[in-house]
């Protein structure tokens, strides 16, 4: 099964090229709109790993619906296409965390390569947010071994090292991990 993908733009003649395209490269569309409502709509239910959006929509553009889809997370990606090469869009597509910048006269050499990339991207954000949460987990790990060791010294006043090493004994003892025994010290003795 092939990466999916949101199109988003309001124009059905292009959609409906891109889709082909992608279609023809093994991509999966899970769905297509024509605005920035629409596409932040599907977005909340199908999360798709890229969306590919025009910039130029009615009611809700594309760097505002963009903007939307980046800060909620609804989606891997965003890819925006526009007619135009303008510096501002540029800067602004940079601002809201876009993961590329395509112009819509692109051909299909260029296309597939910029969704690879972006892509690519993706994927490379989610291993680093994975990375970032192990981090984050075995950092409050250790805080609250630390805590627990402090409740320890506190109550039985014995060193750091002993309490330590009682936090290990009861792990081993009781087949479960320093964290949950830290726990049940913090809850049991802090006030």
């Amino acid at each position: 099964m092939g990466k999916k993908i949101l199109l988003v733009d309001d124009e059905p003649l292009l959609r409906m090229d891109i889709k082909d395209v992608l279609e023809n490269n093994g991509y999966e569309i899970i769905g297509e709109a024509c605005d920035g409502f629409e596409a932040v709509e599907i977005c909340k239910k199908h999360k798709p790993d890229l969306v590919i959006m025009d910039i130029e929509m009615p009611i809700l553009d594309g760097i505002k619906a963009g903007k939307i889809i980046c800060k909620e997370n609804l989606a891997g990606g965003v890819l925006l296409l526009t007619s135009f090469e303008d510096k501002e869009y540029i800067e602004k597509a940079k601002s809201i965390g876009a993961y590329g910048y395509l112009v819509k006269t692109a051909s299909e050499k260029s296309l597939i390569p910029t969704i690879e990339m972006c892509l690519n991207k993706v994927n490379e954000f989610e291993r680093m947010k994975k990375d970032l949460e192990k981090v984050n987990s075995k950092l409050n790990e250790r805080k609250l071994i630390e805590r627990a060791k402090g409740i320890l010294i506190r109550e039985f006043k014995v060193s750091e090292d002993e309490a330590y090493n009682i936090i290990r004994k009861l792990s081993m003892d009781k087949r479960t991990s320093m964290m949950e025994i830290a726990k049940m010290i913090i809850i049991g003795y802090d006030d």
